[in-house]
């Protein structure tokens, strides 16, 4: 059963950096056709695709938040990881990473990690 967990602080200040990592486990970030995303879910905007990484290494990006997201891979540690830069109280969300199958659907998710921007 592929299991997905975030990790990563629950609070983080106006103008810093938000990281988040997820680890993958019983199954490899490696493995051709599955592309690793991040999602976040906030009151105000409901789900929102963030971008993640496929499984050769290419970069997807959402275009309203590409200038302030980078994402990375550790395939040693079969993790992938998120940071969203120069944050204000309206990244506060969710934040969930899946796995998108081949059949362009995500059918596996972290449970979720509530992730608060606040001074």
């Amino acid at each position: 059963q592929v299991q997905l967990q975030e990790s990563g602080p629950g609070l983080v200040k106006p103008s810093q950096t938000l990281s988040l990592t997820c680890t993958v486990s019983d199954f490899s970030i490696t493995t051709d056709g599955y592309v690793w995303s991040w999602i976040r879910r906030s009151p105000g905007k409901g789900l929102e695709w963030m971008g993640g990484i496929g499984w050769s290494g290419s970069f997807y990006y959402s275009s309203s938040l590409k200038s302030r997201t980078t994402f990375s891979r550790d395939t040693a540690k079969n993790q992938f990881s998120l940071q969203l830069t120069s944050v204000t109280p309206e990244d506060t969300a969710v934040y969930y990473c899946a796995r998108r199958g081949t059949t362009w659907k995500y059918d596996y998710w972290g449970q979720g990690t509530q992730v608060t921007v606040s001074s």
